[in-house]
């Protein structure tokens, strides 16, 4: 008899108040998130470690997997280097963060064509791709994007192909004009990422920050002897340990970026946009619900430039090895990756040479990294550089590289000049 009153009693309290409602945000409008790993391979494990931490958090914090999109390859919780198959941690002492997360767009679905139509919320585009899920946002709706991978200066990388720094601008700027929110939040975690968003308008209602500024490495972090590679990336994590500890409806976007600087000590994290958007809490982008803080206990970071991972890994592995039979695999593969990081210079270097007529000027031009204003010539060079030379997206070292067309566009010289002169070098 009491399960029968208590069901009718729970009944009536919904016929009275309505179903429990999800908290709106500041604006009166709903949650939305994006959450992006554009990386694929075991060592680069931490990436959608990121994410799939990134999505827990949104999750506790009440934003239903409806409104949060998430694009990752998908190749790490059951690759075949896992020896703990079924799960990924963000933490040496963390719990598995893959279980629950929504497989929305995976392998060869993650694309920079289809993260900006799901950003925009172009649902015939994305019919019968993946889930289909995109940003199907309002104009009192907040979105909260995340993206973790490889980058360039003006460039982020995804497994097969680029997203370049105007096309991202582009498409906030067409949904700022369009309503499609009332505000947006940005964290992208990615060498040079704050060449991604240094000319973003501050009248577009959109606060960014960067895990580093437009010249230099982001860092991996959490090396685990037992998975043999970084669990984490150090702006990441950051940010993510504080949003699991702290009362999100108490902190501002700018505490926890004032907090992610500090802890972030071996780049230089960066904020855009709206500053005015600083002020807002971070419960109004990652989920208003009340969730139990998660702390962690403190580790070494055990920090390494992000593109010096594969080396940093192999490294690991040596130290840990017994015997010759043991080290000379690993050898092998160190002193392959010197080898095509000295041919990819070689082959820059040549570029340059060709371009500048001059042995002497690359020297010069090699020098300290010019920031991107001539984006034509510097799209068109580093097209045609992933073309003909090396595939931006399944080469980080020839990424490098790319800061010495910046250089050359800065200073004058002409993309067909530059793309005449890649092809003469990398020609088959």
């Amino acid at each position: 008899m009491k399960l029968y009153v208590g069901a009718f009693l729970a009944f009536a309290v919904v016929a009275v108040y309505g179903a429990p409602q999800e908290p709106v945000t500041s604006s009166g409008g709903k949650h939305w998130a994006l959450l992006v790993a554009g990386s694929s391979g075991w060592y680069n494990y931490r990436h959608q470690a990121d994410v799939c931490h990134a999505y827990q958090i949104l999750k506790n914090h009440g934003i239903p997997d409806e409104r949060i999109v998430v694009m990752m390859y998908d190749d790490i919780a059951h690759n075949k280097e896992n020896p703990f198959p079924g799960t990924i941690i963000n933490h040496p002492h963390g719990t598995d963060v893959y279980h629950g997360v929504p497989k929305d767009y995976t392998k060869s679905e993650v694309t920079p064509q289809n993260f900006l139509d799901i950003l925009q919320g172009y649902q015939n585009r994305m019919t019968g791709i993946g889930s289909g899920k995109v940003i199907n946002s309002g104009p009192n709706d907040h979105i909260f994007v995340n993206f973790v991978d490889h980058g360039a200066p003006g460039i982020v990388a995804f497994p097969d192909g680029e997203l370049h720094a105007r096309d991202l601008i582009k498409a906030i700027t067409h949904m700022h004009k369009n309503k499609q929110y009332a505000q947006m939040v940005l964290y992208i975690e990615a060498c040079e990422s704050g060449s991604m968003l240094k000319d973003l308008p501050d009248d577009v209602s959109v606060f960014a920050t960067t895990a580093s500024n437009a010249k230099e490495s982001s860092y991996a972090c959490y090396y685990d002897k037992k998975r043999q590679t970084y669990l984490g990336d150090l702006y990441s994590v950051n940010w993510m340990e504080d949003s699991d500890k702290e009362i999100l409806s108490s902190e501002s976007l700018e505490k926890q970026y004032d907090i992610v600087k500090q802890k972030t000590n071996r780049s230089h994290v960066q904020q855009f946009g709206n500053m005015k958007i600083a002020n807002e809490f971070v419960a109004d982008f990652q989920g208003k619900k009340a969730s139990v803080p998660i702390t962690y206990p403190e580790v070494p970071m055990d920090a390494v430039p992000s593109p010096d991972v594969p080396l940093a890994i192999l490294h690991h592995r040596l130290t840990e090895t017994k015997t010759e039979e043991e080290r000379k695999p690993i050898i092998e593969e160190m002193m392959g990756i010197y080898d095509m990081i000295e041919e990819i210079r070689d082959k820059v270097k040549r570029i340059t040479e060709l371009v500048t007529k001059n042995k002497e000027m690359f020297t010069l031009i090699s020098g300290k990294t010019k920031l991107i204003t001539n984006y034509d010539c510097y799209e068109e060079v580093a097209t045609q550089f992933s073309k003909s030379c090396y595939k931006l997206s399944h080469n980080l070292y020839a990424m490098r590289q790319l800061y010495i067309f910046v250089n050359l566009c800065e200073s004058g010289y002409t993309a067909s000049n530059i793309a005449e002169s890649i092809l003469k070098v990398c020609k088959k």
